[in-house]
């Protein structure tokens, strides 16, 4: 408790109150679920509000900690007897969601912050977030982990920003209850897999990747797919079978032969170009195959999708469908014909192009039958 004290700011004007407040009678349960709100600080800070509220704060349901921001510690280092002291404090005691957000960090910060990631997630927690990166733009903005596994038994939620990861992390075999994952402003470089048998919804947005290797997705049993923003190179997608709905709107700009930069290399074992060295040739039509809803939004310079139509799948679930540009050049419709003449139940199909000149898009909604061909029922400015 000393320590706790001795980490936190001058307190200044806080009204004391007795047992008899409504706050105080409320269910004990409640009071330490309302404290899971605060941020940690302020939680801890309740303490000396009287002798009912002295220990609360170490059960607190929630623990947000955080660094960086207008009123708030500056650095990991200042913030770390704080923290190491609340961790403390809470024994065994399980936590619901862990909310971790550092703004600036040093090289030597990296095994006391890896070190309480794996406290908190010995503490059962089942929603963890991690923004934790150089607010300043540096070099290297991201935060390096430890090469070491997730492993728990309670956790469903992860949201990751600002991290660099390896292949340990991202196999999250060891997470059975994982549903939720999303990943912004990541650092793939050293990793070469995400693999998650339990995994439900995952959204991948803004992140670097290898240059020379693809990322494999290996979650065969998900059912939500977001991958946005720019991409080294696209994603390998395993099987999913159980997906309902995914969105692919990126621009990958390696997404050429790593050999003699073209486009038109046809080496079935081009690591670069299939990031895989097996017969299954398709990086992201096969493992979107089992999909309901359905957009595919890639960069127009983009060539990985029309690599994949030399092996397109049947898209047997396939209902809703949405395009953009790249399925429409001027004088070539194949890449729209082909992936329409492989989705046998789709209903619903909007394009949506951009016309030159005057910025706009255009929306152009219809529904397609291979026996009767596809027949436009709706075109509109999208301003």
């Amino acid at each position: 408790m000393r320590n706790c004290k001795k980490a936190l700011a001058p307190i200044k004007n806080v009204p004391m109150i007795g047992a008899g407040d409504r706050l105080s009678a409320l269910p004990e349960d409640v009071i330490k679920r309302i404290l899971g709100f605060l941020p940690a600080r302020e939680a801890v800070q309740t303490c000396v509000l009287a002798w009912f509220w002295r220990d609360l704060w170490k059960s607190a349901t929630s623990l947000h900690i955080s660094c960086g921001h207008e009123n708030e510690l500056e650095t990991v280092k200042e913030l770390k007897e704080f923290v190491d002291c609340i961790l403390h404090s809470r024994g065994s005691l399980p936590l619901e969601t862990c909310d971790i957000r550092l703004l600036e960090f040093d090289d030597d910060d990296k095994p006391l912050v890896n070190n309480w990631i794996q406290h908190v997630v010995m503490l059962n927690v089942q929603v963890l977030r991690l923004t934790i990166y150089h607010y300043q733009k540096r070099v290297e903005p991201w935060f390096e982990l430890n090469n070491l596994p997730l492993v728990s038994q309670h956790l469903t939620s992860l949201d990751l920003h600002g991290l660099a990861f390896n292949d340990k992390f991202l196999d999250f075999s060891s997470c059975p209850v994982l549903q939720d994952l999303h990943i912004f402003f990541c650092d793939f470089m050293p990793a070469t897999r995400i693999i998650s048998q339990s995994l439900k919804r995952l959204c991948i947005d803004s992140c670097e990747s290898n240059d020379k290797l693809r990322i494999q997705i290996c979650t065969p049993n998900l059912v939500s797919l977001c991958l946005l923003g720019d991409y080294t190179r696209t994603p390998l997608l395993e099987r999913m079978p159980s997906l309902l709905e995914a969105v692919v709107k990126i621009n990958p700009y390696y997404d050429i032969c790593y050999e003699d930069y073209c486009e038109n290399c046809d080496t079935v074992w081009c690591h670069p170009c299939y990031g895989a060295g097996d017969t299954n040739n398709c990086v992201l039509l096969s493992g979107l195959s089992y999909a309901v809803n359905l957009a595919l939004i890639p960069d127009t310079r983009m060539f990985i999708i029309r690599r994949d139509l030399k092996w397109c799948p049947i898209f047997t679930n396939l209902k809703t469908l949405l395009l953009n540009e790249y399925w429409c050049v001027p004088t070539d419709c194949s890449a729209l014909v082909c992936i329409l003449e492989h989705s046998p139940v789709l209903q619903k199909l909007t394009l949506q192009l951009f016309s030159e000149g005057p910025e706009h898009d255009i929306e152009m909604k219809g529904t397609c039958n291979l026996m009767t061909g596809f027949n436009l029922y709706e075109a509109k400015i999208l301003e």
